[in-house]
């Protein structure tokens, strides 16, 4: 133990500590003797790279749980398989580095399930180098990290679609088609494709946007009010009996104003 603190550049006292909460494996015992290896050096390493990066004890912990429970990078990658993405060793200190606050114990959890991380050994290994790129290129644009989890979730579902309806269509038709064939014919179908459905998503924003801005008539330019009649063109009312001297007699027959009546004298 003592010696293992040492080369960790931590006391016997913290190393007993982290024993104690469970954040490196037990030793391997031979009667009386404890043996610790590399693995156990490597996770005090990353303990100590995590706490440097501002991670807490307790989400260590629990990232620790995780990679500790975490799928076998044979079984993320299979064993064989054809694939044209490149994989990335990381360790846990470079996934924080990639991902800054982003790296939880949830996120990572979610990213294992989801199959874009395994582990080997003390290390991780992500299945894409041009996801790992653009996901963390999307978090530094301010995207969480768990919304771009989430939304690959649904990629997948619709990518693995794709997929199924490409591969049954060439091959019920091209019996001869080799699997690069195969690959480059498809990559061209679902780019084009997608390329026109972002040109007709983001002109349908644009049109939205500009009807946002102009749906308001201005003020200035508003019309009057149906029915309603100027204040200075109001005409007399109805049934108004004229006031005295306007030269109009008391039933509203007579001369009209401006003239002068003649009067029968005695």
């Amino acid at each position: 133990m003592e010696e293992l603190a040492e080369r960790a550049g931590i006391t016997v006292r913290t190393l007993r500590f982290y024993r104690e909460r469970g954040l490196i494996q037990p030793p391997r015992r031979e009667g009386r003797i404890a043996w610790y290896d590399d693995h156990h050096l490597a996770r005090l390493r990353t303990i100590t790279g995590l706490l440097e990066r501002g991670h807490t004890l307790n989400g260590i912990a629990d990232l620790a749980a995780t990679f500790d429970s975490g799928r076998d990078v044979a079984e993320v990658l299979g064993l064989g398989e054809p694939t044209e993405e490149t994989p990335v060793r990381l360790t846990p200190e470079q996934l924080a580095d990639y991902f800054a606050g982003e790296a939880t114990a949830d996120n990572l959890a979610a990213a294992m399930e989801l199959g874009y991380l395994g582990t080997d050994g003390d290390t991780l290994v992500h299945i894409s180098r041009r996801l790992l790129d653009a996901s963390s290129e999307l978090v530094r644009t301010g995207v969480p990290l768990a919304s771009v989890l989430s939304a690959g979730r649904l990629v997948r579902e619709h990518a693995d679609a794709l997929a199924e309806l490409c591969v049954r269509v060439l091959r019920a038709h091209t019996a001869d088609t080799d699997q690069d064939q195969l690959r480059t014919l498809a990559h061209a179908v679902v780019d084009a494709e997608l390329s026109m459905a972002l040109d007709r998503r983001l002109r349908d924003k644009s049109a939205e946007a500009g009807t946002a801005r102009g749906e308001h008539t201005p003020a200035a330019e508003a019309p009057p009010a149906q029915g309603r009649t100027p204040a200075a063109e109001a005409s007399p009312v109805q049934g108004r009996t004229p006031a005295a001297g306007d030269g109009a007699q008391p039933d509203g027959t007579g001369p009209g104003p401006g003239t002068c009546p003649e009067t029968d004298a005695p």
